[in-house]
């Protein structure tokens, strides 16, 4: 990920709160495998939980997530594991998982109140914000062992009980276990856990930062004046971000 300074968050805590805030991240893997219908590079969409025992500091979290057998990155994950006796298994190569914010958008030049009207030297551009996190993961692929039971086990419940409650706002929330057991039992020999341990961790804020005080603004009355939530919000943090700059 590209880091320009005056985009780049610096705050260890505030990345891993944004993780927390949007958990839905793209893991990326560089692995080889002997089908050839399956690509080296592989990106999958998946909900992750982020454990971060200490929200303030400097530490970096462990995410944890899960995906469907008959997903071709699982695929790959399970030949490997399936070379290294023992389970779970441990991938030599590193990983990435790609975090972004809930609204991303086109930035009008029309939006450049100041700049446009007095030199026209102004161009297009795509406000967003993203977090990268790097590490090791291990794969819990063996349906029958007890510690990929207990892992997946635990995994769903702390997802749901996140979704239900934090994402979706339910005072009685939905639970695993009010699904029928046997189903349950089912559907979790259907899946692979991944957890990740983060070794390192970037992101930023492309809202504007480099322009102006009265571009910035522009931009912000640009995009309140689109009267949808994603346009609220991005006003929202080009301003916030304009001012910590």
């Amino acid at each position: 990920m590209y880091l320009r300074a005056v985009h780049a968050e610096p705050s260890i805590p505030a990345l891993k709160a944004f993780l927390s805030a949007n958990p839905l991240g793209l893991l990326t893997t560089a692995l080889p495998s002997s089908d050839p219908s399956i690509h080296d590079l592989q990106t999958s969409h998946i909900p992750w939980v982020v454990d971060d025992p200490s929200p303030s500091d400097d530490s970096l979290p462990t995410l944890r997530g899960h995906i469907a057998r008959q997903n071709p990155h699982a695929k790959v994950f399970i030949e490997h594991a399936s070379a290294t006796p023992g389970n779970p298994f441990q991938l030599q190569q590193e990983v990435m998982v790609l975090f972004n914010a809930p609204h991303h958008s086109y930035v009008t030049p029309k939006f450049y109140t100041k700049t446009k009207p007095e030199s026209g030297k102004v161009v297009p551009t795509w406000n967003y914000a993203a977090a990268q996190a790097y590490g090791t993961a291990t794969v819990y692929v063996d349906s029958k062992a007890d510690s990929t039971v207990e892992f997946l086990n635990k995994q769903i419940r702390d997802l749901s009980n996140k979704a239900e409650e934090e994402i979706m706002g339910h005072q009685k929330p939905w639970k695993v276990d009010d699904a029928p057991e046997k189903y349950i039992e089912l559907l979790r020999k259907n899946i692979i856990g991944i957890e990740i341990k983060v070794t390192s961790l970037g992101g930023k804020y492309k809202m504007s930062q480099e322009m102006g005080v009265e571009d910035r603004e522009g931009v912000a009355q640009g995009f309140e004046g689109m009267k949808t939530a994603a346009g609220d919000w991005i006003a929202k943090t080009v301003r916030e971000r304009g001012q910590n700059k």
